[in-house]
Parts: C-alpha cells; structure tokens; sequence
C-alpha cells in the first residue's frame, strides 16, 4: 500500500486495518503481491511515517511481517521476540507505534512450529535465554492443564492468547485506546508450512 498519509490513517478504522492485513495475505498466498517501487517508497516516507497497524511477532526467520501481509515500507510498525512475548520494553514500543505513530491494530503473531515454544515445552536452559523461555511456560501449563502431551502449535496458539492478555493488562493506554474504538488487538496464528495467516 503505502499510499496511506497521516490523513487516510487518521481516519481509517481498525476493522478496516484488519483487512488491509487479511487482504495482503491472500495476494501473498495466491502469489498475486503489489507492485511496488521500494525505493520510491523510501523517498516518500523520508520525511515521517503513518502506518496503520504494528505487529509484535517471533524473530523466526520464516515470518516476516512485511512479506507475509504483502506491505511496503511505512505500512506497518514490526516488533519481533523469540515467542512472542511482552515485556516493559515492547508494551512501551506498542504504546510509541499506537499513541505517536498512529497505527489502528496491534496484531500478536504467533506461528507454528515455534523454537522458542519447543524450548519452553522442553524446559531448555541456554544463559539469557532461559529467562525469556520462562515467559512462555504459562502458556505451557496452561495446555498441560487439559493434555498430557501438548503439541506445540497449541502452546503456541495459546501464547498469543497470554501476549494479548498481559498487552491489556499491563498497559492502560493501550486498554483505554482498545475500550474507545480507537484501536483493536487481536491475535492470530502463522503456518510456516502453508503460508496462510489464521485470525483468532
């Protein structure tokens, strides 16, 4: 798209925002993706940025945000984690690409086949990044409650679900921008396999 200015943005509605996602996903798996002048595109969005929507995804290698939802720089505000998860510091991002930038939806991406999940279902220690593995065990337990054996993909798709909930809860700019209308947080899964974006 990035035909967007702080005008169209400014009145655009986060249902509408949604599609603009959805509509991209479906030229992105039909093989049909805009036409796009990158650096054009650059030029244009030099002087400021209005982006409509900001993900917060895992940093495999497999879900760009950008390519999956087929937009063009300035479209959308991307923040990446392994599994996902929120912390001060992407509440605080959330807020920026919300209350500054402008954008219309925070979407909470998950996808399957997960490393960061898998490392949480194992119980995997590796430095630093025990910490953040332990910030998805709710979400282990949680399908643990009802399976014995959970897949990953479940654990997965409850994560985003826990991610959403610590988003509203945590953060009351973005509760209070989500009870007004102004903005919509939603959650959805990615198939590595397929390339097909499922909204939950």
């Amino acid at each position: 798209m990035t035909d967007q200015n702080e005008h169209t943005v400014a009145h655009m509605t986060p249902d509408e925002a949604l599609e603009l996602l959805k509509s991209g996903n479906r030229r992105f798996l039909e093989k049909k993706l805009n036409q796009r002048d990158l650096l054009e595109q650059v030029a244009r969005t030099g002087s400021g940025q209005h982006p409509f929507a900001v993900v917060l995804g895992c940093i495999d290698s497999r879900v760009p945000p950008e390519l999956i939802f087929d937009q063009g720089i300035g479209d959308i505000l991307s923040v990446r984690v392994a599994g996902n998860i929120v912390n001060e510091d992407i509440l605080g991002s959330l807020e920026f690409a919300t209350k500054v930038a402008g954008a219309k939806l925070v979407l909470v991406l998950g996808h399957t086949n997960c490393g960061a999940v898998k490392g949480a279902k194992d119980q995997v220690e590796l430095g630093i990044l025990t910490a953040l593995v332990k910030k998805i065990q709710p979400a282990v337990s949680a399908v643990r409650d009802v399976s014995d054996d959970p897949e990953v993909d479940q654990i997965a798709e409850i994560n985003v679900k826990l991610s959403i909930e610590d988003i509203k809860s945590k953060s009351l700019n973005l509760f209070k921008l989500e009870e007004q209308g102004e903005i919509i947080i939603i959650g959805a899964m990615y198939d590595v396999n397929t390339g097909h974006v499922k909204f939950l």
